[in-house]
C-alpha cells in the first residue's frame, strides 16, 4: 500500500513538471509576435527605430519570465516535492 502511495506521488510531481513546461510555449509564440509587429513598424516609420526596438526588447524580457517561472516550477517538482510529500505521507503513517 505504501509503495503505491509513493507511486502516485512520484507521477503525480512528474505529470505536473510536465504541465509547468508547457508554460515554454507562450513565451516563444508572444516574443515571436512582438518581433514581427516590431519589424513592421520600423518597416513603416524607419525613424522610429530605437523606441521601437527598445520597447520591444522589454516587453520580451517580460514575457520571457513566464518561461522561466514554469521552468522553476518544473524543477521544483522533480527534485524537491517528491521528497517532501513522501516524508509528509511517512509523517502521517500511523504507529
Amino acid at each position: 500500500m505504501l509503495e503505491l502511495a509513493i507511486g502516485i506521488i512520484l507521477a503525480g510531481c512528474a505529470i505536473g513538471a510536465g504541465l509547468a513546461l508547457i508554460a515554454g510555449i507562450g513565451p516563444g509564440i508572444g516574443e515571436g509576435n512582438a518581433v514581427a509587429k516590431a519589424c513592421e513598424a520600423i518597416g513603416r516609420q524607419p525613424e522610429s527605430k530605437g523606441a521601437v526596438t527598445s520597447t520591444m526588447i522589454m516587453g520580451c524580457a517580460i514575457a520571457e519570465t513566464t518561461g522561466l517561472y514554469g521552468l522553476v516550477i518544473g524543477i521544483l517538482l522533480i527534485f524537491v516535492a517528491p521528497s517532501s510529500f513522501v516524508q509528509i505521507l511517512m509523517s502521517n503513517l500511523p504507529k
